[in-house]
């Protein structure tokens, strides 16, 4: 994939004070790569790896900023300014400033489209995420809205373009934290605990591109018959017309396979000695997508595939087991909440992405838990390349519980949820694994988790299940048990426990450890730190995370499939991580954790 020089003249005047009056905000402690952040670009990188075109601008950078009550007019004049895309509770923003459910946050910048875009093509307008409720206007027209926290989206902003010059961009989000009913995972408004700094606004890369007029490559995802080694390859374009798509497979620049269908229809390549992917060989193809008319290509985008299937089997005990690529798979890895102590939901830069991830590896952990989060399209593709396994939460919303009873089988009840909430819930879980499933490094969806927010939890796993078949599903994790799904998911701190058992399905420890560990200078806050257990030195530490381990070894044999440790990092008062919340202070022995997890994760070779 080509790194494209960004256009720094992109916000015209306000770009000349960018160098001088950004500085990040507070006194809290900061990650390595915060001093990385250039205000002129940050996060500079292409933001969309699975569907690259060449012709792409970068919007991100100093925008001015506002905050008027929740139903003002737009106001005249702004407050300030904000570095996009840090939401404006973050260090990194310039700002650190609450937002309230009574409050909007206004933004606005400009920018020029290049005289070459313009000719046959539309220009289109993206959102990497924005939290919660966006309306978009350019030159005062607005073009759009979207509700939803987590997931990208875009606007033709074609019509509301004058014929050159500035245009100008202007963003209203509002928000109500857990003062609503949408999904916001551990966001609150008064932090404590396992309960975090809220986040609001814009807190992904928002970008331009050009694409043709008569047709456009909207999307494309790949599903993979091991069996027969054949990769189906599904183009969504923005219109049919009898147009055609073509896509070509290869490896190491060797052409494997080449295929054509009618827009719409997939195309499916037989690839000869297929070379799968896994977390030992996480191997990955090269894409390129043709979108033709009368023999002309109309659109052209670059991507990847893998060959690589999930699935579950019982051993030679009748245990349910998973399985990858057809055999045995003990999955293993830490609770990642994604969270920074400078940028929140967004981390500084993309090597601080990639960091979290490799450390994982590091350890030797095969599997990430993405907590009640969704990340950018660049940690997935960071995780396809590197080769771990990802579990992916449903960040939680409307989250006042019936009765929490995860010991007892059938036990608990519902939340009570409107039919508006439970409405927003699907659309936005539906958005949620139709961003993450064209990524073959997740396997599992996990639409509950624990008790919160859970609301007629096999209704909701059917629904999951059908919507993606290729991968597993885990219907509450820790949460009020209900026989559906793929699994049955424990949570118990600090030891691993197994306390019930279903033989019809996979059986996995979603959720022990929180080994605590503070580390002075490391801290969010030198008061209310806490573990659910905690030690004063990484010797001790590791001890005891080794014990577990051990404790897990012999639980694998009476039916655990998986663990999930908590957690890579500390959050906010939360010093039970490996690693610091600034990334900076390892907490164990690394050769002992990772000769300890290699063993777990070989537990069902065969």
């Amino acid at each position: 994939m080509k790194k494209l020089l960004l256009a720094a003249a992109l916000l015209g005047s306000l770009m000349s004070d960018a160098q001088t009056s950004w500085a990040p905000a507070g006194e809290r402690i900061k990650t390595r790569w915060a001093a990385e952040v250039d205000p002129a670009a940050p996060l500079p990188e292409y933001p969309r790896p699975m569907l690259v075109r060449e012709k792409w601008m970068n919007l991100n950078g100093l925008w001015n900023y506002s905050l008027t009550t929740a139903g003002a007019a737009r106001p005249n004049g702004m407050q300030g300014q904000i570095l996009v895309p840090f939401p404006i509770e973050s260090s990194l923003s310039g700002v650190q400033r609450r937002v309230s459910e009574k409050e909007a946050l206004w933004y606005e910048t400009t920018f020029e489209v290049p005289a070459a875009w313009r000719k046959g093509n539309d220009i289109l307008l993206h959102f990497g995420a924005v939290d919660w409720k966006t309306e978009v206007y350019v030159n005062d027209l607005m073009v759009g809205s979207h509700t939803g926290g987590y997931t990208p989206f875009a606007f033709d902003i074609t019509p509301a373009l004058t014929a050159k010059g500035a245009q100008k961009l202007t963003v209203k989000v509002t928000d109500p934290t857990d003062k609503g009913y949408q999904p916001r995972g551990k966001q609150v408004t008064k932090p404590s605990g396992i309960w975090y700094t809220p986040v609001t606004g814009i807190w992904q890369t928002v970008w331009l591109e050009p694409v043709p007029v008569q047709n456009h490559i909207e999307r494309i995802a790949t599903t993979s018959d091991i069996q027969e080694n054949v990769l189906s390859v599904e183009v969504k374009t923005s219109c049919t017309a009898g147009d055609r798509v073509r896509v070509r497979l290869s490896a190491e620049g060797t052409v494997v396979a080449e295929g054509c269908s009618l827009a719409g229809q997939p195309v499916r390549l037989a690839v000869p000695d297929a070379r799968l992917w896994s977390p030992d060989d996480p191997y990955l193809y090269d894409l390129v997508v043709t979108l033709e008319r009368d023999g002309k290509t109309i659109d052209r985008a670059t991507s990847y595939a893998a060959l690589r299937e999930i699935g579950r089997e019982r051993d030679a005990f009748g245990i349910e087991r998973m399985t990858l690529n057809g055999k045995p798979c003990f999955q293993f890895g830490p609770l990642d909440q994604g969270w920074w102590p400078d940028g929140l939901y967004t981390a500084p830069t993309d090597e601080a992405l990639l960091y979290d991830i490799q450390f994982t590896k590091r350890l030797g952990f095969n599997m990430i838990r993405k907590h009640i989060k969704v990340e950018p399209q660049r940690w997935y593709y960071h995780c396809d390349r590197e080769g771990i396994l990802v579990w992916q939460d449903m960040p939680s919303g409307d989250m006042a519980t019936g009765k929490w009873e995860p010991h007892r089988y059938g036990a608990g009840t519902d939340a009570e949820r409107s039919e508006e909430s439970f409405a927003n819930y699907y659309k936005e879980w539906g958005e949620i694994m139709d961003f993450c499933e064209v990524h073959p490094s997740v396997v599992v969806w996990v639409p509950y988790n624990e008790a919160w927010g859970q609301y007629r939890a096999e209704e909701v796993a059917a629904w999951t299940a059908r919507r993606d078949p290729t991968r597993l599903v885990n219907p509450a994790s820790g949460g009020n048990y209900r026989p559906c799904g793929d699994m049955l998911d424990l949570h118990n701190y600090p030891e691993p426990k197994m306390y019930l058992f279903d033989a019809e399905r996979i059986n996995v420890l979603g959720e022990y450890g929180g080994i605590g560990l503070p580390v002075e200078g490391h801290l969010w806050s030198t008061e209310k730190n806490w573990g659910y257990i905690e030690f004063k030195s990484p010797e001790e530490v590791t001890d005891r995370y080794v014990s577990y381990v051990e404790m897990l070894l012999d639980l694998v044999k009476r039916g655990f499939s998986a663990a999930v440790y908590t957690q890579t990092t500390d959050v906010e008062g939360e010093v039970n991580g490996l690693t610091t919340y600034d990334r900076e202070v390892i907490k164990v022995d690394v050769d002992r954790v990772r000769e300890a997890n290699e063993r777990l994760v070989r537990s069902l070779d065969r």
